[in-house]
C-alpha cells in the first residue's frame, strides 16, 4: 500500500484569530483610550475579544448578515475597535467614514455600499443623522461613545444597551479566507473617490509584513499609540499588528493636538507612535514651547507625505527619538516601504524598502518597464499579495496585463534598494512646453529650519503655460523671499525657481492630514 504524502492542516487567514490569540495568550495587555476631559479607559485584550462578540451578536441581531457592509463614522477609541472587530469576525465588511468630509460626500459613498447600518460616534450624530437623510436608502443610525448631551441626543439609539444584553452566539471566522473584511474610499485627491475592498487574508498578510524586524517591529514590551485615524486605510493595520505582537494599544480618541499626545505619551508610557508628519510637527511645537518632555518614547513611525528633513532632525533631536519614514497608500493595505528603524543611513527622502510580499517596478509614461531599475525615475508600480486588483463597483481591473498597479507616484530606487518618492504624475507642472517637479523644490526649501511646511502649486501663465508658485508656512520668527529661494538656484535648473512666495500661517491640511493641494489650487492657483 503506497504511503500517503503528508498534508498540512486548514487554517483560514481571518482577522478574528489575531484577537483571539492576544485574549489567549496576552490577555491583560491593555487597549487605552483617552477621553475628552483628560481621563482614559482601559481594557484587557481578553475583555476586548468579549465585548466584540457581543457586538456581533448584537448586529445578528439587528439582521445583519456575512457580507452585508455596516457602516462606522468614529474615532480611534475602544468602542470603535470592540465594533470593528464585532463587524469583521462575523463576516460582514465593516466600511470606514472619514466625519472631515461633507455629509453629501459621505452619503455618496454610503449609497455605493449600500450599508443599512451607521454607527457613530456620540459628537459625529448629527453628521451621521444628515447622512443617513441624505443618502439613498438612508442606514439606521446607532451611536458609540456616546457624550454628555441635552436630553435631545439622550434620546439617540445607542449601541451599548444591545451590546450588554447579547448573549454571544455568533461563530467567528466561519467564512472563506477571501471574503471581504474592510471597504476604505481613498480621498478622491486624483478624482472622484473610489473604494478598495480588503480581505481577511489580503489583511492577514499584510500584518505579518508589518510585524517584521525591519518594518514595524511591534514586540510585547511595546505600547503602540495609533495616530492615524481608523478610518484611514484601517489605521494603517495597526489595530492589527499591535493584538497580533500582544503590544498595548493606546487610541487618542478625537484629540490629536500636540498638548493632548504629550499628555497621553507621558502618561501611557507609549515607546511608538505612528501617524503623519502634520501630527508630530503639533507634538514637536508644543513639547518646544513648554519644555515637557516624553522620555517613553522611542521611535515615531511617520508616512502618508514626504517628510521634511528639518522636521526629521528637530523631531530625533528635540524628542531624542528615531524616526522612520515609510510610504503607502489606500489601494496597498496600505504599506508599501519602510526605512529599517536602525538604518544609520536613513533619510527623510527615503521611504525604505519593499517587504517580502510586495514589489516595486519601474515604467515610463506608457507603462514599460524601464530597463534599468536602479538609480532612474520612472513612474512606480506595486503588485503583492495585500495590492488592490479592482475597485469596488468597477468591472475593469485597475491593474496592467502583468498584475502590475499603477500608483500615480514618480519614484528612485537607488543601489541599495531603497525607495524615494520624488512627486506626483498629476502634480507636475508644464512651463514652456517643459515639466517641473514641483517635490523637488519642496524638498530643498523644507531643509530650511525656519519652514514647517512647504508646498509647489502651478499658476496659468500667459506666456509659459504655468509657472511655480511656493506656499510656506514658517516657523517663529521672519525669512525673507530671497533666503527661501536661494537655495534652489545650486539645486534646481533656474526656470524652475517659483515666481512667487505665498505665506501662510497655517497650511490647509486635507481629511487624510496631508497638504491639502486641491485647496491650494483653488485659493492661490489663479493668475
Amino acid at each position: 500500500m503506497p504511503v500517503a504524502d503528508g498534508e498540512m492542516q486548514a487554517y483560514a487567514l481571518t482577522l478574528d484569530k489575531f484577537l483571539d490569540h492576544a485574549a489567549r495568550w496576552t490577555p491583560n495587555a491593555e487597549v487605552v483610550t483617552a477621553r475628552p476631559d483628560g481621563r482614559s479607559d482601559r481594557i484587557g485584550y481578553a475583555g476586548l475579544r468579549e465585548r466584540a462578540r457581543r457586538v456581533s451578536q448584537a448586529l445578528a441581531d439587528l439582521g445583519v448578515r456575512a457580507g452585508d457592509r455596516v457602516a462606522t463614522l468614529a474615532w480611534n477609541s475602544q468602542a470603535h475597535l470592540e465594533v470593528w472587530y464585532g463587524i469583521m469576525a462575523m463576516g460582514a465588511v465593516c466600511h470606514t467614514l472619514n466625519p472631515r468630509l461633507t455629509a453629501d460626500q459621505l452619503a455618496a459613498m454610503i449609497g455605493r455600499s449600500e450599508a443599512r447600518l451607521l454607527i457613530a460616534s456620540g459628537d459625529l450624530a448629527s453628521l451621521a443623522d444628515q447622512i443617513a437623510r441624505a443618502a439613498p436608502a438612508g442606514p439606521r443610525v446607532l451611536v458609540i461613545d456616546p457624550e454628555p448631551a441635552d436630553e435631545a441626543e439622550a434620546a439617540r439609539p445607542d449601541l451599548q444597551p444591545l451590546i450588554d444584553a447579547a448573549e454571544p452566539r455568533v461563530e467567528w471566522g466561519r467564512f472563506d479566507e477571501t471574503a471581504p473584511c474592510g471597504l476604505c474610499f481613498t480621498s478622491g485627491t486624483t478624482g472622484a473617490p473610489k473604494g478598495v475592498t480588503y480581505t481577511h487574508r489580503s489583511s492577514y498578510l499584510h500584518t505579518l509584513r508589518l510585524l517584521q524586524a525591519d518594518v514595524l517591529g511591534l514586540t510585547v514590551r511595546d505600547r503602540l499609540l495609533v495616530a492615524v485615524p481608523m478610518f484611514h486605510a484601517n489605521a494603517w493595520g495597526l489595530p492589527f499588528a499591535a493584538p497580533a505582537a500582544g503590544a498595548a494599544l493606546v487610541l487618542p480618541g478625537r484629540r490629536l493636538d500636540g498638548a493632548a499626545l504629550a499628555r497621553l505619551i507621558d502618561e501611557e508610557r507609549v515607546t511608538v507612535g505612528v501617524g503623519v508628519a502634520t501630527v508630530w510637527l503639533g507634538l514637536l511645537e508644543h513639547l518646544e514651547a513648554t519644555g515637557a518632555e516624553t522620555p517613553s518614547l522611542e521611535r515615531l513611525v511617520v508616512g502618508g507625505a514626504p517628510l521634511a528633513p528639518a522636521l526629521m532632525a528637530r523631531l530625533e533631536e528635540r524628542l531624542g527619538v528615531t524616526v522612520q519614514t515609510s510610504w503607502g497608500m489606500t489601494e496597498l493595505s496600505p504599506s508599501g516601504t519602510f526605512a529599517r528603524p536602525n538604518d544609520p543611513e536613513r533619510a527623510a527622502a527615503r521611504s525604505g524598502r519593499p517587504a517580502v510580499g510586495v514589489d516595486l517596478l519601474l515604467t515610463d509614461d506608457q507603462g514599460r518597464p524601464l530597463p534599468e531599475q536602479r538609480g532612474v525615475e520612472g513612474h512606480l508600480r506595486v503588485k503583492g499579495a495585500a495590492v488592490l486588483r479592482r475597485y469596488f463597483g468597477e468591472a475593469q481591473p485597475a491593474t496592467d496585463a502583468d498584475g502590475w498597479f499603477p500608483t500615480g507616484d514618480l519614484a528612485r530606487i537607488d543601489e541599495s534598494g531603497e525607495l524615494t518618492i520624488t512627486g506626483r504624475a498629476k502634480d507636475l507642472i508644464k512651463s514652456g512646453g517643459e515639466w517641473i517637479n514641483p517635490a523637488e523644490i519642496e524638498a530643498v526649501v523644507a531643509e530650511l529650519p525656519q519652514v514647517s511646511l512647504a508646498a509647489v502649486i502651478g499658476r496659468p501663465h500667459p506666456k509659459w503655460g504655468e509657472r511655480p508658485v511656493l506656499v510656506v508656512q514658517t516657523r517663529d520668527g521672519e525669512i525673507s523671499d530671497e533666503a527661501l529661494l536661494s537655495p534652489l538656484r545650486s539645486r534646481v535648473a533656474p526656470w524652475w525657481i517659483p515666481d512667487a512666495v505665498i505665506r501662510l500661517e497655517a497650511m490647509p491640511l486635507a481629511a487624510t492630514g496631508k497638504i491639502d493641494k486641491s485647496r491650494l489650487r483653488a485659493e492661490y492657483g489663479r493668475e
